[in-house]
């Protein structure tokens, strides 16, 4: 009997979780298998991965195959490198010790870059929700400028109207100034005669 370690798949329609099980490979995809590994949810980001380590090495050891996607999620769990290292000690090339330390090495490791990237992620969720508010109040800026723009024609009129009034006044002072010239004018050379006339008289 060939085995695998594969996924089934569970939730509705694109909205699909899996569940990581060892199964007979003639089985379902969906029907009966021999052990569940964990869980596997792609709808987050980064995605979320349950899985017992030991259990896996074990089946891996025993001869259980994974398929593309299943053999993709036991190396990123670390499965993998410890079956690795595990062939190592029953060879005798390293002891239990050393295993262990290097597998916890590269457990810390891999949770570093993990809160790295979710570190980035919120950062870039802040950094997007910080420049869709910044165009939100652009866009509410423009959009009361319109407005103002829209309710303004009467304050313009009536601006405009004091302009023309200005303007009516300053043209009639123009006008009256000449016409106070012209009088003045006209009264002085009245009156030099007449004082002309009162020095021949004397």
């Amino acid at each position: 009997m060939a085995v695998k370690i594969r996924l089934q798949r569970f939730g509705r329609k694109k909205r699909a979780y899996y569940h990581i099980v060892v199964a007979d490979s003639r089985a379902p995809r969906d029907g009966k298998f021999i052990a569940r590994l964990g869980n596997y949810n792609p709808n987050v980001n980064p995605a979320t991965i349950e899985l017992n380590v030991d259990s896996a090495v074990k089946w891996l050891e025993n001869g259980a195959q994974p398929t593309d996607t299943a053999r993709a999620i036991l190396s990123y769990k670390g499965v993998l490198y410890k079956h690795h290292l595990n062939r190592g000690v029953k060879k005798g090339a390293l002891t239990q010790e050393q295993a262990d330390a290097k597998f916890a090495a590269w457990l810390e490791e891999k949770a570093n870059r993990i809160n790295s990237k979710i570190g980035g992620l919120s950062d870039a969720k802040a950094a997007d929700t910080k420049a869709r508010l910044e165009a939100e109040a652009k866009v509410n800026a423009e959009r009361a400028a319109r407005i103002a723009a829209k309710n303004s024609p009467v304050a313009e009129e009536v601006a405009e109207e004091a302009a023309e009034e200005a303007t009516e006044e300053v043209a009639e002072d123009v006008v009256e100034a000449p016409v106070a010239e012209e009088a003045a004018a006209e009264e002085t050379p009245a009156e030099a005669p007449a004082e002309e006339e009162e020095k021949s008289a004397e």
